[in-house]
């Protein structure tokens, strides 16, 4: 029965390039167009099919982390990209809906993120070894989607771009009183404080995350001017100036969205203005794939932009500006696997295979889901007021730039 049920699957999601699978018997049959170079995958475990059907996306990742699912020259990206690319058009067949459908009917469920669930989703992630990160980040530790207006840039160069396309759209003036919510590593409160004089509070769950940034604050002489606190954004108080969140959404959940969006407007001054910058997806609202959330981001999910419009306007906030990043996350996160691969003998030192491929099956994944299954980034900016920003973004493309905004003349002080 699941033989002949894999056998349908697979025929109706790959349609066009030229898949070649071995199953445990040692029967290869062969799926698609014929189009292109053969990917050919070879499965170990008879029971594969079965979990396969049950559970696609857990089911070849994690055959792909204990070497059950193997592919030929471990072609990774041939592989994913034949699969991703097939099922971004064809969609899964009909038997596979009220799988489908019963996730999605408890998706809240999965999204809810109390603050001790939010703790234990963060440590599982960002609290893993620093020397992991050093392994594949640019100079700064930023775990974001960079920003590449020109072709040719280097990592730290598209990194430090957004930094400088966001505190553009912040409109940052020295003494202004900044919250970032999900600080990380602290790169961006940093940049904040020394590049354009304001003063920055950072709020993070992650205790490596934490310590890493204080001690950059104060190697940077910057103590003073920034403040990074082991605490839930749910729990600061007062109002700032600006607010300032990237790559922090995602972790929020649906059911958090109106808490999360009340907690922005209560922290903004009358005149403040917020710049939410979050993974989104074009289409709409969906689930959370179920390997991504067993290993990598738990309670995690990618938002439509029709789940986070809504939350927005019952807050009483404008959106004074919303632009779609599309293809930035995926060279992002190209440089990453680059910088991992050329690492990879020192991850292994630190973990295990399993964990390698794990780590590699999660950023090939995810970079293909950029760039043929309608994964972008939203950045929203958000006031109270119409008139907080120009009515134009010529502010942020200013001649002769090189950047989105000029830093202060001399912000850099101690």
């Amino acid at each position: 029965m699941w033989t002949g049920a894999f056998d349908r699957l697979l025929s109706h999601v790959i349609r066009e390039g030229n898949l070649a699978i071995t199953d445990a018997d040692g029967q290869t049959r062969s799926y698609g167009d014929g189009a292109g170079e053969k990917v050919h995958i070879t499965l170990k475990d008879p029971n594969l099919p079965r979990r396969i059907i049950l559970s696609p996306d857990m089911a070849v990742g994690e055959a792909y982390m204990d070497g059950q699912l193997i592919i030929e020259n471990d072609d990774l990206h041939g592989f994913l990209d034949l699969v991703i690319r097939n099922i971004a058009q064809q969609g899964m067949p009909w038997f596979q809906r009220p799988f489908q459908m019963g996730r999605h009917a408890l998706r809240r469920l999965a999204q809810f993120n109390p603050m001790p669930r939010a703790r234990s989703n963060v440590a599982h992630h960002y609290d893993l070894s620093r020397e992991l990160y050093d392994l594949f980040l640019d100079e700064d530790r930023q775990y974001s989607c960079a920003y590449f207006p020109r072709p040719g840039m280097t990592l730290d160069q598209a990194q430090e771009a957004k930094k400088a396309h966001i505190a553009g759209k912040l409109l940052i003036e020295p003494g202004m009183r900044v919250l970032d919510i999900g600080c990380g590593w602290g790169g961006m409160a940093l940049t904040l404080a020394r590049d354009f004089g304001a003063r920055v509070t950072g709020v993070t769950l992650s205790r490596e995350q934490h310590a890493l940034a204080t001690e950059r604050a104060q190697k940077a002489g910057l103590s003073d001017r920034v403040d990074f606190r082991l605490t839930d954004y749910r729990e600061v108080e007062g109002q700032f100036d600006r607010v300032v969140s990237v790559g922090m959404f995602e972790h929020v959940g649906v059911p958090h969205y109106a808490e999360y969006f009340q907690n922005v407007r209560e922290r903004l001054t009358d005149t403040g203005i917020a710049l939410i910058h979050t993974i989104g997806r074009s289409a709409p609202p969906g689930i959370t794939s179920p390997w991504i959330a067993k290993y990598i981001f738990p309670g995690g999910y990618v938002p439509a932009m029709s789940e986070v419009v809504p939350h927005i306007e019952r807050q009483d906030m404008y959106a004074t500006d919303i632009e779609i990043w599309r293809l930035h996350y995926a060279e992002t996160l190209r440089h990453w696997y680059d910088r991992f691969m050329a690492n990879i003998d020192k991850a292994r030192a630190l973990y295990d295979d399993r964990f390698c491929r794990m780590w590699r099956y999660y950023l090939v994944a995810s970079e293909l889901t950029f760039r043929l299954n309608r994964q972008v980034v939203f950045q929203f900016q958000l006031s109270k007021v119409q008139d907080s920003v120009p009515l134009t973004r010529d502010y942020l493309y200013r001649v002769n730039s090189g950047q989105a905004t000029q830093p202060v003349s001399g912000a850099a002080a101690g």
